[in-house]
């Protein structure tokens, strides 16, 4: 590691950064809550829900590039400030989009938050991947990934007990009550996410303003030179980031793999509705997938490099994910529950195996996106910084692949066999693993 990212200096910047995957997470997990929330409030289709998916992926896709260059005018720090202040701006128009119940008005405020992220993701990941050792940013990454996952599993908890408290009492009332009385409900149900997001707001601007009040080593200080010394491979003539097929071909696994891990989490209460779980339930699995994630980032930071390398890592990973969803699609059962007693408190936790291989996928999904960052940038040298962003547009992926889930469940009139979408997506990153990786001219 070079001299001037080692010791307290390396370490505090890691804490920092870990504190802003945090936000990623709760920010971005909160959204499996709210697809089965404004389906209720907003009277939607299944497709329709999944649009809050699209609305917050699809910022990564228009703001990525424009991000890096508001980082090279306003510098790390001061565009990390910026960008919370962009998602306390989305948060906030949350307040009048629950006074009039407008749908669109959420997905506006669900894509402004998804451009702040969009510029904080376009400093944060290329800045962990060149931290150090670009053998071991797998490890640095699944650090990070801890840091994003406890948040969403809280993000789940909090917001889903605010936001969905009783939701199946609400269902059933409504189905009693007409239309003027139904109106009243739903708006009393819309004013839930008021609060929180009244909170979460206040949060990421004063996070903003002691960010810029922070020492951390700015981007460029601690980047593309670093990069060039990273790899072995340093091609002399390359004069673009559509020089690098690897890179281009890491962009797309960057877009499966965000498409199949948000289809695994915010569409995992609709996976347990149609296993026939009610959605007081089902709201809960979402945090399985997360406790899966935390499982594999533990096991990606014992392992990775020391026995097994990054690449090795994601084939393993792609082939038990696709093993895991054909399970998922196929195995039936009654939808069960056991009740276990944890530190004086009830827990219930499904006794379905259908949902045990579905929540594995959080498992198997977690060495995906810390191995597919170093494989992609790998000796790109000065382009770190624009193949950085070149990735993060890909999560995009995350707006396309759930709404695609959703019609074709639809379509086939099978909410369980429309995971099949997820095995082409699995297959082109294990061709990725496998051969797009090493494809380097």
């Amino acid at each position: 590691m070079d001299q001037k990212y080692s010791g307290n200096r390396y370490g505090f910047a890691l804490l920092i950064i870990g504190c802003l995957f945090f936000i990623f997470g709760f920010i971005t997990w909160a959204n499996s809550q709210l697809i089965p929330y404004l389906k209720i409030a907003c009277q939607l289709s299944d497709t329709q829900s999944f649009l809050v998916a699209s609305a917050f992926f699809a910022a990564y896709f228009v703001m990525a590039l424009p991000s890096s260059y508001v980082l090279e005018r306003t510098g790390f720090k001061r565009g990390m400030s910026l960008g919370l202040i962009v998602m306390a701006i989305g948060a906030l128009l949350f307040i009048p989009a629950a006074g009039s119940r407008n749908y669109p008005l959420f997905l506006t405020g669900l894509f402004i938050q998804g451009t702040g992220l969009a510029l904080l993701q376009t400093a944060t990941n290329p800045y962990v991947t060149i931290l150090g050792p670009i053998e071991s940013a797998a490890r640095r990454m699944s650090i990070m990934g801890i840091c994003n996952k406890l948040a969403g599993i809280i993000a789940v908890y909090v917001l889903g007990g605010i936001a969905l408290k009783d939701a199946d009492g609400l269902i059933a009332r409504l189905k009693e009550m007409n239309l003027a009385e139904q109106a009243v409900e739903l708006d009393a149900l819309a004013t839930r996410v008021v609060h929180p997001y009244l909170v979460i707001a206040g949060v990421l601007i004063l996070l903003a303003l002691l960010l810029l009040f922070m020492n951390l080593p700015e981007i460029k200080e601690a980047g593309e030179d670093h990069e060039v010394k990273a790899s072995n491979y340093i091609p002399a003539r390359k004069t673009g980031v559509f020089q690098y097929p690897h890179l281009i071909l890491g962009a797309l696994a960057i877009f499966f793999y965000v498409g199949v891990e948000v289809i695994s989490y915010d569409t995992f209460a609709n996976f347990g509705q149609a296993l026939g779980y009610n959605l007081d339930t089902a709201r809960h699995f979402a945090s399985y997938t997360g406790y899966g994630l935390l499982a594999g980032y533990l096991l990606s930071i014992v392992t990775i490099p020391k026995l097994i390398s990054q690449r090795n890592a994601l084939v393993i990973a792609v082939i038990l994910s696709m093993a895991l969803v054909l399970l998922s699609v196929f195995l039936k059962g009654n939808p069960g529950v056991t009740t276990l007693l944890l530190f004086k408190h009830s827990i219930t936790i499904p006794t379905n195996t259908a949902v045990w291989c579905f929540a594995l996928l959080g498992f198997t999904n977690s060495v995906m996106w810390p191995a597919i960052w170093p494989l992609a940038l790998d000796g790109v040298g000065h382009y770190a910084k624009t193949g950085g962003a070149l990735l993060i547009m890909m999560i995009v992926g995350g707006a396309v692949l759930p709404p695609l889930y959703g019609a074709f469940s639809e379509w086939i009139d099978n909410k369980q066999t429309g995971y099949l979408v997820m095995i082409p997506c699995y297959l082109y990153i294990l061709f990725f693993a496998v051969k797009g990786s090493k494809i380097k001219s």
